[in-house]
């Protein structure tokens, strides 16, 4: 099924959905578990991430070995979403995402490291 809805657009509608949940905009932790999760704070959400990267990598690691490959899209879809819910929470959305791929987009994985380092380091001696 092929929508007319572009990715960067389901995941602009998400991230208001999200941000709409926000305890600052009304979320109602009993009506939302975005609102929920948000309420109990970044230790809620980044446990979710954790736990939904460990599934991502359990779902990769079965499909390698015959397993389902559409589970890994299902894993990924939640490890995404709770990644949306951290941004949100630290006024951060999907674009600044996207705009920071698209900084990348061209540049080595193992030079843009290397550059990470480098600032790293810099940042450390002043």
């Amino acid at each position: 099924m092929t929508s007319s809805i572009s990715s960067s657009d389901s995941l602009a509608a998400l991230a208001q959905v999200i941000e709409s949940r926000l305890p600052a905009r009304g979320g109602d932790p009993e009506q939302s578990y975005v609102a929920r999760l948000l309420r109990q704070g970044p230790d809620a959400f980044l446990k979710k991430i954790g736990e939904e990267a460990t599934e991502v990598v359990m779902a990769a690691k079965d499909a390698d070995h015959g397993g389902d490959k559409s589970r890994v899209v299902l894993e990924v879809a939640d490890l995404w979403f709770h990644c949306m819910i951290a941004l949100a929470h630290y006024g951060l959305t999907p674009a600044d995402v996207v705009a920071e791929l698209d900084r990348r987009a061209g540049t080595s994985g193992i030079e843009e490291k290397a550059l990470r380092k480098v600032l790293a380091r810099e940042g450390a001696s002043q």
